[in-house]
């Protein structure tokens, strides 16, 4: 059995992810394309009470997300909406709103598997699980991700957190989550392992 879905994806994240920057991504969130959330403390709106993970308005931090990497790495909330609600609340405690950095922003899950299903941007396959044209796992696919990975993030830590990873990607790219067997991977794995002497890898 896979992990579940991802629940957030850190916003320089999802641009390493996309080959985008993360001006970019909050041009896109600003046009409401995407959703920016975070957590905070408790806070008091005049007479509401919030706390927990909250939507932002990319437009209110927008120099944050200048292209030319000038702009300022924090910035005050001074207003927020629960993920479920309609309604913008302006902080009035603490008077100063809230602080965060472009590190404390995310994008939920859901959110970026919408946004690239809807572009496209990895040539999902609706058929679920993601198989190839001629109905097999695509192994092909496992490959370019296997090297942006590599290219990326470098290598993981052992075989098993590698699996579940590709695991994880092969789900995300079904509708119905669906992913080869461990023993499926491994076999395909091993001679990549063996390339870039991945020696002792852990099970």
């Amino acid at each position: 059995m896979g992990l579940p879905q991802r629940v957030f994806y850190p916003v320089h994240e999802t641009a390493a992810r996309w080959g985008c920057t993360v001006s970019d991504i909050a041009g896109w969130a600003a046009m409401g394309m995407l959703k920016f959330v975070t957590g905070i403390p408790p806070i008091a709106c005049d007479d509401v009470r919030i706390a927990g993970l909250v939507q932002i308005e990319p437009a209110d931090i927008l120099p944050m997300f200048r292209r030319c990497g000038t702009g300022p790495q924090e910035a005050h909330l001074r207003r927020v909406r629960q993920l479920e609600g309609e309604d913008w609340h302006y902080i009035t405690a603490p008077e100063e709103g809230v602080l965060v950095s472009i590190g404390d922003l995310m994008i939920l899950g859901q959110e970026v598997q919408r946004f690239e299903d809807t572009n496209n941007l990895f040539g999902r396959v609706a058929e679920g699980a993601g198989l190839s044209d001629d109905g097999d796992y695509d192994w092909t696919g496992m490959n370019v991700e296997i090297t942006r990975r590599v290219f990326e993030e470098g290598l993981p830590k052992s075989q098993a957190e590698w699996i579940r990873e590709l695991q994880d990607w092969f789900a995300a790219q079904s509708e119905t989550g669906e992913f080869p067997d461990e023993r499926s991977i491994r076999r395909r794995l091993a001679p990549i392992l063996k390339a870039v002497k991945f020696k002792n890898p852990k099970r």
